[in-house]
């Protein structure tokens, strides 16, 4: 009996014990995924946006205000991409800390406003984990040799996977080093490995493009010879589609932008997704 009461003793003490992890929502599957890896079993994770939805036009769930009414932290992208998350939190009440993830990250602009989309950079990435880890060791600092010493590891693997990337674009001939997608999704894959992405639509998948625009991409297409063109996992496939049909560009596959894909998909992870796209990017264009 006196066993079993010490067990229980410690069972309560323990960091793993659920009543005593940090509560922490993120505010999408990407983020998700690198709080996940950080805080392990040490933190109760709720995403809001879950793996193949779409973040920009997410429609707040009935139990999202109470989730973010329990958290201690809530950890959002920035730079514009979750507008509708700041009414969230004000209605809930909540007195938890607001993380920005893309904090130091120079914004790349489109138009008038900042492209949200900077994870697609994986030295941004690593950037993400430093903000997340700093942000969860300052929220419980009985735990933050264990933060600290899991997001080492991971932005190990980050490191190796940016010289991945970097080795798998040299190897495709630098006149093919150009594609069609959805939205502007690509603009910091872009910026830092060296492939031009064009898209019919804006920086957000709610923007519809004109006819204007559309044959202003077909134009682009044949006068650059660009050899293919990209779905996506959270857009409708039909503009793609019909783009490829009246150029004669090579549908390249599905690229993964805005959202994880659950576990049986091809990227349920981070480092899944951009192995997944650097896979279809060079499949479609190294020829």
């Amino acid at each position: 009996m006196r066993v079993l009461l010490l067990f229980a003793l410690l069972l309560i003490g323990s960091p793993l014990h659920a009543a005593e992890r940090l509560n922490v929502v993120a505010s999408f599957s990407i983020l998700g995924d690198f709080v996940r890896t950080i805080g392990g079993d040490r933190i109760n994770l709720t995403t809001l946006v879950g793996p193949d939805c779409d973040v920009h036009v997410y429609t707040p769930a009935p139990g999202d205000a109470k989730r973010i009414a329990e958290a201690k932290l809530v950890i959002v992208n920035g730079l514009g991409l979750e507008g509708w998350l700041p009414r969230l939190v004000q209605s809930a009440g909540s007195k938890a800390q607001v993380v920005t993830a893309s904090a130091g990250i120079a914004p790349l602009k489109l138009g008038s406003a900042a492209d949200p989309h900077a994870w697609q950079s994986v030295p941004n990435a690593r950037m993400y984990v430093t903000d997340i880890v700093n942000a969860l060791a300052a929220a419980d600092p009985d735990d933050a040799d264990v933060f600290r010493t899991q997001a080492k590891a991971y932005l190990e693997k980050l490191e190796a996977l940016d010289r991945e990337v970097r080795d798998a674009v040299a190897k495709i001939p630098a006149e093919r080093r150009k594609v069609i997608s959805t939205h502007d999704a690509f603009g910091y894959f872009a910026a830092e490995y060296g492939v031009q992405f064009v898209a019919p639509l804006g920086v957000s998948t709610e923007t519809e493009p004109s006819a204007r625009d559309i044959a202003t991409i077909i134009g682009q297409i044949r006068a650059q010879k660009i050899p293919a063109v990209f779905l996506e996992n959270i857009s409708d496939d039909r503009l793609i589609r019909r783009i490829a049909a009246e150029t004669g560009a090579k549908v390249g596959g599905t690229l993964i932008s805005d959202s994880l894909t659950g576990e049986k998909g091809p990227a349920p992870t981070y480092i899944d997704m951009v192995r997944h796209n650097i896979k279809a990017l060079t499949s479609a264009l190294d020829q």
